[in-house]
């Protein structure tokens, strides 16, 4: 275990600027803003600031403020932040982002997890936080390393918290991706895992049952709303990653637009994604992708989703104790009826009243309270 300090080479930002100076721009269909994606005269606009308002150094020194570290576990070099807690028996909690977030979506939330008597709790409720970056994505990313799926990945993070942090047992929370990652700790690593929370299920897709409740009907809405007009980016990213990592490896304009439609679709910015995510936010997001030029291998949880076992299901049930916080724009909200099959231990079910996909940038005193007031019960 090594500590790590974000420092980004000079050429890279000088070949960023002429990238971005010499972007050859697409033409706009007719319809409305955003109607068939990223708008252009929004990323008109998100260029120009980038080009001359933003600051990647200053970013880079204000993530360099958190504790950083590298360390390798088999063959993969994984990122994290370890931030002790500020309190009597701070309990260790895993932090797993997801596609297309990062460690910048935690900013927020560590200080109030760490030290929540600075923000006016109690010290009683303190964690000791660990959030890496998954591997694959921005600084766990190595090239032509080995690609890992959701078990995998739950396998290397349950190795770092035991073995590498010597934390014998170890709360988790996640979103996204991070969500299932937390799952699949829930469970086939039950045993070291204290409790999971979650602000998105993995709840059915394929044969539903019939649907004879109005929450149940909603899901089914969300789901046949979802796989015609959201879930092309995914089958891209989980049939052909290698045809689309030419594009978004090649041009920061691409890939920013790639990226920063997911942020706005999947938020509860009511069209205005800068309602919920400054322009600095937005950007320094895309330039953890741009800079270790990860975003191809970020894609590879899409393909083994399509094309490997999913890991945990009725026969292999999460049975850890769990809890979900339901955010009112997230991407789908399974019906609890349906998911209790295979999550066989939900202690807590929170409906939201707003925030969406990037819960810990929307709303992050929410998440973080009800966070609390979960783990509270299992310390």
């Amino acid at each position: 275990m090594r500590p790590f300090t974000l420092q980004v080479p000079d050429d890279v930002l000088t070949d960023l600027r002429v990238r971005l100076e010499r972007t050859r721009w697409p033409d706009t269909n007719q319809g409305t803003a955003w109607q068939h994606g990223t708008d252009l005269r929004y990323m008109k606009s998100l260029v120009g600031y980038w080009l001359a308002s933003y600051d990647w150094r200053a970013h880079e020194a204000r993530l360099n403020r958190l504790p950083q570290y590298v360390t390798t576990i088999d063959d993969l070099s994984l990122h994290f932040i370890h931030v002790p807690g500020v309190g009597p028996r701070p309990m260790p909690l895993l932090l797993s982002h997801g596609w297309p977030g990062s460690i910048v979506e935690f900013e927020r939330i560590i200080p109030r997890l760490t030290d929540p008597a600075r923000f006016g709790g109690d010290p009683a409720d303190a964690f000791t936080v660990v959030a890496p970056s998954l591997p694959g994505f921005t600084l766990s990313f190595r090239e032509h390393q080995r690609r890992l799926n959701v078990a995998d990945t739950a396998s290397v993070f349950a190795r770092l918290m035991t073995d590498t942090l010597g934390y014998p047992r170890f709360a988790a929370q996640g979103g996204d991706w991070g969500s299932y990652i937390t799952s699949q700790l829930g469970a086939a690593h039950a045993a070291t895992v204290i409790g999971i929370h979650m602000t998105l299920f993995s709840g059915p897709r394929d044969g539903l049952p019939a649907a004879t409740s109005e929450e149940e009907r909603a899901y089914v809405r969300e789901l046949q709303h979802w796989t015609a007009e959201e879930s092309g980016y995914s089958t891209m990213q989980g049939t052909k990653p290698q045809t689309l990592a030419y594009a978004l490896t090649d041009s920061p304009v691409g890939l920013a637009a790639w990226i920063v439609e997911k942020f706005r679709t999947w938020s509860d910015c009511g069209g205005d994604v800068e309602r919920r995510f400054s322009k600095d936010t937005l950007l320094t997001n895309v330039m953890l992708y741009w800079v270790t030029g990860a975003i191809h291998s970020s894609f590879w949880l899409y393909w083994a989703r399509r094309h490997e076992p999913w890991p945990y299901n009725e026969q292999s049930p999460v049975i850890a104790p769990t809890a979900y916080a339901s955010f009112p724009a997230e991407i789908l909200h399974p019906p609890r009826a349906w998911v209790e099959p295979v999550y066989q231990n939900i202690q807590r079910w929170t409906e939201m009243s707003a925030g969406g996909h990037f819960a810990a940038l929307e709303e992050p005193d929410a998440l973080v309270a009800d966070i609390r007031e979960f783990f509270r019960t299992l310390r």
